[in-house]
This record gives C-alpha cells, structure tokens and sequence, in this order.
C-alpha cells in the first residue's frame, strides 16, 4: 500500500472525536485509495459524486475489508450515479415531514415530539430519509432553543422527547446540556429519547461530558443507535455502548433492510447476536423510506417478511426486530412482521 493510502486508511483513534470527525474522508478516490480500490474496480457500480457528499470517519473505513468493492459498509456510503435517476414513488420527502415540522418540532404521534437538533451527522448514508429535508427552516437550536422549548412546553400530553437530526449528538456537551437541562424543567416529560449513529461509526463521541449528561438528567434516557451490519461493530462501539449502559440509558437498535447490506438470514442473525453481546435489543427493522436517491436499495417487501419469518426460526423472540414500515399520516409506525 502506498504512504498515502496507508495514512487515509489509519483511523485516529487518539484523538477527541471532533478532531475525527474534522478528518473524516470526504473524497472519493481518499476513500477508494484506503480501501486498496480503482475506480475499474467499481465500474458495475458507476461510483459518482453528487449533491449528497461523500462523508465517512476514518474509524469507519477501517472495518471495511480493503480490496472488497461490495463491502456491506463500503455500500452504505458510497454515492453512485444511479442515486441521480428518478424512479416512481421515489420522492425528496418521503413521509411528508415538512407538513408536520413546526419551529423544528414534529409532532407525528400521540405523546410523544421529535426535536430537529441539527443538520449534522458523522456520515452520510446514502439511504437517509432525510437527505433532502431543509434543516435552515426546521431547526429546533434557533433561539437557543426557546421556540422549540416553549411549543413543548404548551403541550402537557408530551411525555417523551426524542431527539433527531441529523445526529444530536453532534451538538457539542455544552449546547446539549443546555438544552437536557431545558427539556428536564417541563414537569410533563419523563422520557428523553436520543437517536444516533455516532456510538457505532465515530464512538469517540461517548466522552465523559456526554455521559455526566446522562446521568444527572432527572429524564428516563433511552438510546437508540442505528447499526445495520455486525462489522459494524468492533471493540471500541462494544466499549462506547457499555459506557452508555452504565450511564442508565436503555440501550436499542434500529436498522434498515438494505440490499446488498444485510438482506440476509446470515447477515441480520449476526447482527442481532452482536448487539445482544452488548447489551443492545435489537428494536425495529425498517423497510426503506422512498427517499429519492435510494431506490437501489430496496428491498420487496416479500422478502423482509420472509426473512424475519426465518429468524423467528433460528433466534429467540428478543432477538428478533419488528419489520416496520413507516407511512405518511399515519400515527405509529406500522408493524409488518
């Protein structure tokens, strides 16, 4: 391997996770030299660049098996040409969030508000449902959060916060403290729900200024990280998702059926066994939200049922996910399997 594709490659595990995510690779021939691949190498793949950059921490990379250009995570992030051709019922606002957002607030089901924290994430997934949603006009952070805070505030039936972005936990300690401690004040909530990927692609992030947060919030903290392959996890996520048990959250996984990714028995049983070892359930299953862009992605419908069929067969019940879908309109998730 050449100097500069073995520095690409080298994760800077040291360093503070802001540091990484500053030097995560957002160029794809960095990314294909550190994986030991040509461009020939993907032809049948048609690797492009696109209005969706390319983002992936170094950490990131190096689970990803080099000279393997179907690698299950390599496939998560790498933006193709085919992400540019328009396919039916493939749309830029797949479940009509922007009718429901309001001072970056959703409200979709009964009990319960999701908080737009930022347009950050440590990667781009290039299945995100969100890719095309306009963070500048649905941010919950405006005005230090004072919006946000007051149309929670207004509303006693809200019982749980969730979290969401982008990634909340790109927000720095400080800001997010700011705001736990805001949340924490309205007497009608008890439940803080925080959905990220950063304990599984960039783990750094679980430092002791996050979970301090955690502990002293008087909120019933759940966790609920996004891992969609077993390799995703190596012993520096097993460390981050122990911390974060020992800090009181309740710790679960959502992943989404995606092809060539873990539209498997073999890939989703691992998966399921590997967050069980630690000490993470394995939640919901999503089908792919239509997201223009992530049409390559799919897969029938007949297929997941067919595969949690199977890991009903071979894995006890608590290992097995619920197959969701999630609709427009509609007022919780609908369970398909």
């Amino acid at each position: 391997m050449s100097t500069e594709a073995s520095t690409a490659a080298r994760p800077m595990l040291a360093a503070g996770w802001q540091t990484q995510l500053k030097d995560a690779i957002r160029d794809l021939d960095e990314l294909l030299a550190a994986l030991e691949l040509e461009r020939d190498d993907l032809a049948a793949l048609a690797p492009a660049s696109n209005d969706f950059p390319l983002l992936v921490p170094r950490s990131f990379v190096a689970r990803m098996r080099k000279g393997d250009p179907r690698d299950p995570l390599l496939r998560q992030v790498l933006p193709l040409s085919v992400e540019a051709l328009p396919v039916p019922g493939f749309g830029q606002d797949p479940l009509a969030e922007q009718q429901c957002a309001r001072d970056g607030v959703l409200e979709k089901y009964r009990g319960r508000a999701l908080l737009i924290t930022t347009a950050a994430c440590p990667i781009h997934c290039r299945y995100c449902f969100r890719r095309h949603f306009p963070y500048g006009e649905q941010n919950a952070a405006r005005n230090d959060w004072a919006d946000a805070v007051e149309r929670l505030a207004g509303d006693a039936g809200i019982e749980e916060v969730i979290l969401s972005g982008g990634d909340p936990l790109s927000l720095s300690n400080r800001r997010l403290g700011t705001l736990l401690d805001r949340l924490a004040s309205l007497e009608h909530l008890t439940t803080l729900r925080v959905h990220s990927r950063y304990p599984i692609v960039l783990p750094a992030r679980i430092d002791a200024g996050l979970l301090e947060l955690l502990r002293r919030t008087r909120l019933h903290v759940v966790v609920v990280v996004h891992c969609n392959h077993a390799r995703e996890i190596d012993a520096e996520v097993e460390t981050a998702l122990a911390a974060l048990r020992r800090a009181g959250a309740v710790m679960m996984n959502q992943s989404v059926l995606l092809a060539g990714v873990n539209d498997s028995v073999e890939a989703l049983a691992a998966l399921s066994r590997r967050l069980f070892e630690c000490g993470t359930l394995p939640y919901y299953l999503h089908e792919l939200d239509a997201v223009a862009g992530a049409a390559h992605f799919d897969v029938p419908h007949a297929r997941g049922v067919e595969l949690i069929g199977a890991l009903r067969a071979s894995l006890p019940g608590y290992l097995v996910p619920r197959l969701v879908r999630e609709a427009p309109g509609a007022f919780s998730k609908i369970i398909l399997a």
